[in-house]
């Protein structure tokens, strides 16, 4: 009986067990079209102890990412022409409905928004979309803002942010590997901003080879940007960076010196690196690192308070590839101290299954983080 007694106590504790144990949603009853961390997708991510990643949604080639004051969240296409719209509205961390806001458009990688509209840059032409989360069904056709960019493909896609200053920040990649094309233009390998109206348009930074992600620090107000490193010179040579405008007209370098030191082989010649505004940091060589965002909300523990996130879209001709993750530039007030992954595991056995491109804050305070190659879009939360 003592036998008997000892075994029914067993069962009915593994029973209370199972029942308290977390149930995972089964997503394809879902209409939506994401679905939670139990897709085998999310299996090898790394985080650290305490975060959680999902699939927030999936969209084709997502790219640049940009939030409405609604909650809406606008996604660009490179490889492809759409502009999606994407929103939870019952709030539980995943996109019910995604709406595609616009169509057949020239690689509209950029997007960003103010004030009721939604702006999208194309390769050589910036439009907007007024009143845009009230229409998301029936979206107005886009007005043109301004159509005077270099047409070039060659690092020909934009990433669009709006400034402290309420100006349109619009950069323009270098239209080669390594050349100096600034007397043809001074656009060229420079950030540019303009009034929202398209008055005023001036280069604000040079020497700017190709970036595809800047923001500005939430206390100092300065632009800071990633900046991918030329090709060519070796799997660790250069290194991409992490650079601070501290104030208009200041030179970053390319083509005549790359990551602070690094002087050109070719364009180098006659200059020194003293001519030039070193990097905040040198980050992952030929990582591509893109988006970047500085986290100012409180869902995060708060040594990620006011810290910096770099999206590696992962390297394409190195030996060894590397990058394909998430990284956290470590700060104290507008000093680089540390530079260590945040969510890795895009890379498995040397093969990539996900590319991350741009990091977003929402306004819980997770993160969404855009993925062209999985064709997704994560959220990365806390719990607490």
């Amino acid at each position: 009986m003592k036998g008997l007694i000892t075994i029914m106590l067993t069962i009915v504790s593994l029973a209370g067990w199972q029942c308290t144990s977390p149930v995972k949603k089964d997503a394809s009853s879902d209409s939506g079209a994401a679905t939670k961390a139990a897709d085998p997708r999310l299996a090898d991510i790394r985080l650290p102890e305490g975060f959680s990643i999902d699939i927030f949604a999936e969209v084709e080639n997502a790219r640049s990412l940009a939030l409405g004051d609604r909650g809406t969240v606008f996604v660009g296409n490179k490889e492809k022409n759409n502009v999606y719209a994407l929103v939870d509205a019952d709030k539980d961390g995943r996109a019910e409905k995604k709406y595609i806001v616009a169509k057949g458009m020239d690689t509209p990688n950029g997007v960003a928004f103010r004030n009721g509209t939604l702006y999208i840059a194309e390769v050589d032409k910036i439009w907007k979309i007024e009143n845009i989360e009230e229409n998301l069904e029936k979206p107005s056709q886009p007005v043109l803002v301004y159509d005077k960019l270099p047409s070039d493909d060659h690092h020909g896609w934009k990433y669009i942010a709006f400034g402290p200053d309420g100006k349109l920040y619009i950069p323009v990649g270098a239209p080669c590997n390594i050349c100096d094309e600034s007397d043809r233009d001074e656009r060229y390998a420079a950030i540019s901003r303009m009034n929202a109206d398209a008055t005023g348009f001036e280069v604000y930074a040079h020497g700017v080879r190709n970036t595809v992600g800047f923001t500005w620090h939430p206390e100092t107000n300065e632009l800071w940007f990633t900046d991918n490193g030329r090709d060519l010179m070796g799997d660790n040579i250069p290194p991409d960076e992490l650079n601070v405008a501290t104030e208009k007209g200041q030179h970053f370098g390319y083509p005549y010196v790359h990551a602070g030191t690094v002087m050109d082989p070719e364009f180098g010649k006659g200059h020194s690196k003293d001519e030039f505004v070193a990097p905040a940091r040198n980050l992952t060589p030929h990582g591509a690192a893109l988006g970047i965002t500085f986290y100012t909300a409180g869902m995060f523990p708060s040594e990620y308070k006011n810290q910096a996130f770099i999206a590696e879209h992962g390297s394409w001709n190195r030996t060894e590839p590397i990058g394909y993750r998430v990284m956290i530039a470590r700060m104290d007030k507008s000093n680089v101290t540390g530079y260590e992954p945040f969510a890795q595991g895009w890379l498995k056995d040397g093969k990539a299954w996900g590319r991350p491109v741009d990091v977003l804050q929402m306004p819980d305070g997770a993160l969404l983080v855009s993925d062209d190659y999985a064709n997704l879009v994560y959220r990365i939360s806390y719990n607490r």
